[in-house]
Parts: structure tokens; sequence; C-alpha cells
């Protein structure tokens, strides 16, 4: 297997970035021109969490800079050492998955329960994948 077929899973974290940052942005223009709001009055984020009412958008945008850089890191890291598997593949692809189906509930429904049971299957396959690039970096390490 080619160690850059780790790569196409980044990129579709950078995809969903992408999407949902052009969702930000639309929810955010239509909100300032419908409820006619001065765009200086949101120079801080604090400003903006007390005057705009749809913020879902957003504040996944923002969650796709937390925990995700651990998955590009990775993959990264499974390139550089020459890791790739079908099962590390197939690991990316799930936390791919799984990161979609959270942005898709945060930035429509919104249920937190939902949200928040598909963030921590998430977080376990992220902490598999550091599994097996640590037993890869442990066998590494001892040659």
């Amino acid at each position: 297997m080619n160690d850059y077929t780790l790569l196409i899973p980044v990129l579709a974290m950078v995809l969903l970035t992408a999407i949902v940052a052009r969702a930000m942005y639309a929810r955010r223009v239509d909100e300032i021109k419908s409820r006619r709001i001065d765009p200086q009055s949101l120079a801080a984020a604090r400003d903006m969490a007390g005057k705009l009412e749809n913020t879902s958008a957003a504040d996944n945008y923002r969650n796709l800079f937390e925990a995700p850089v651990l998955f590009y890191v990775a993959m990264l890291a499974g390139v550089a050492m020459h890791a790739a598997t079908v099962w590390l593949l197939a690991l990316a692809w799930i936390y791919v998955v799984l990161r979609c189906v959270h942005s898709y509930i945060h930035c429509t429904y919104n249920n937190v329960m939902h949200r928040f049971a598909v963030f921590g299957m998430s977080m376990f396959v992220l902490v598999v994948i550091w599994g097996v690039l640590a037993w890869r970096i442990i066998g590494l390490a001892r040659q």
C-alpha cells in the first residue's frame, strides 16, 4: 500500500472544514443582513456570542481545529514512518465519516446527546489510530 493514501482522508477533512466554513459564512452574512447588525459590533468572539442567534456552524468550525489536529498529525506521522496499512486507512476513513456526521448534527438539528455520542466514537477511533502509531513508533525506537 502506498503511504500517501493516508493523505486522502486528510484531504476529506480539509474539504469538510471548507464546507463548514462556507456554511458559517453564509449563515453569518444572512443574519447580519436580516437583523441589520453592524459588522464592527461583532469584532470579538464574545460580541458575536451575545449578538448572533445561530452560531452552530461557527461552533463546529472551531471544533474542526481541536481534536482533528491530532488526526492530521497522526496521518502525517503515518506517512513519515511508512506505516500505511489497510487497517490504518480504514480507521482514518471511519474517523472522517464520524466527523462528518458530527458536523452534520452540529450544523443542523444540534442534538447535544447525538453529537456527544458521535464525538465519543470519533475520539475512540482517534485513540486507536494513535495506539497503532505508538506501537509502530516503539518498535522503530527499539531497532
